[in-house]
């Protein structure tokens, strides 16, 4: 598996005492990832390598590609090199289960993946506007103020690389009880969230049900979309949320909760769901 932090020269200014000083430096390792079905490429985004067949599972989930995890039969590391001759782990080969089928075609982009966005690229507002097989606005979830208001730092604690790095972003799954199911982190915010549903979708069937899905980052159009694909009826962020997230949200029936800092957070859809 690929480095997850690597180290790197700094130099660090200091105006008011009108000095620097030159020391090493961790961050984030941010590579290309190449998701394949078979020989065919799907789709290419920059990620920080680890839990690279949650991700391409995941990925496959959000985007409506496959419905469960069982549809994908084998996922593998091809041997792909760098210059130097060193294995990159930089390509994920799946191959889906006999009578398994994509159940859409990959969305088209005019350019790679970035880690800042998910959605960046595409051909057509319509084709972002995935709709999820899942009413998301019937679940029956509640959830307690107190749990809500402190998920983010439940979800600050499980964060190793971003304590090293300070460079990563965290998503989590969480029962309505604030237990947190799943924890991964990535440079690419949706990523994360990739990576999150592909775990969980080994263990549970979607939809989500009864499920918050938290976020250390802005609460954005992607990380909605993914939660209402994922069948997920409730989003709480760290960040503030943009406008198409909240139209999203109020469409899908999701509650959107943004700035959620203890003790404080704003709710912006479906604030009916939090009570005590």
């Amino acid at each position: 598996m690929g480095r997850v932090t690597t180290r790197v020269p700094r130099t660090r200014f200091d105006v008011e005492r009108g000095d620097s000083l030159v020391r090493p430096d961790t961050v984030a390792v941010e590579e290309p990832l190449e998701i394949r079905l078979g020989p065919d490429p799907l789709t290419t985004t920059m990620r920080t390598p680890g839990d690279d067949f949650d991700l391409a599972l995941g990925h496959l989930l959000t985007e409506g590609l496959l419905h469960r995890a069982d549809e994908v039969a084998t996922m593998m590391h091809c041997t792909d090199v760098d210059e130097d001759g060193s294995p990159t782990f930089n390509v994920v080969e799946l191959t889906l289960a006999p009578g398994a089928h994509l159940h859409e075609r990959p969305r088209e982009r005019t350019e790679a993946m970035t880690s800042a966005c998910g959605v960046c690229g595409s051909a057509s507002v319509d084709d972002v506007r995935t709709r999820s097989r899942f009413d998301t606005a019937a679940d029956t979830l509640t959830l307690d103020p107190a749990v809500v208001a402190g998920l983010p730092d439940a979800l600050r604690a499980r964060q190793p690389v971003f304590e090293r790095t300070g460079g990563v972003h965290a998503a989590g799954l969480a029962a309505s009880s604030g237990e947190l199911l799943v924890v991964r982190e990535d440079v690419g915010r949706h990523n994360a969230v990739d990576k999150v549903v592909g775990a969980a979708s080994r263990d549970r069937e979607l939809p989500f049900a009864a499920t918050v899905l938290v976020v250390s980052a802005r609460a954005s159009f992607e990380i909605v979309q993914k939660a209402a694909m994922a069948g997920v009826p409730a989003v709480v962020a760290v960040g503030a949320p943009s406008s198409l997230a909240v139209d999203l949200a109020t469409e899908a029936g999701i509650t959107l909760v943004a700035f959620a800092r203890a003790p404080r957070f704003s709710v912006y859809s479906r604030p009916d769901r939090v009570t005590s």
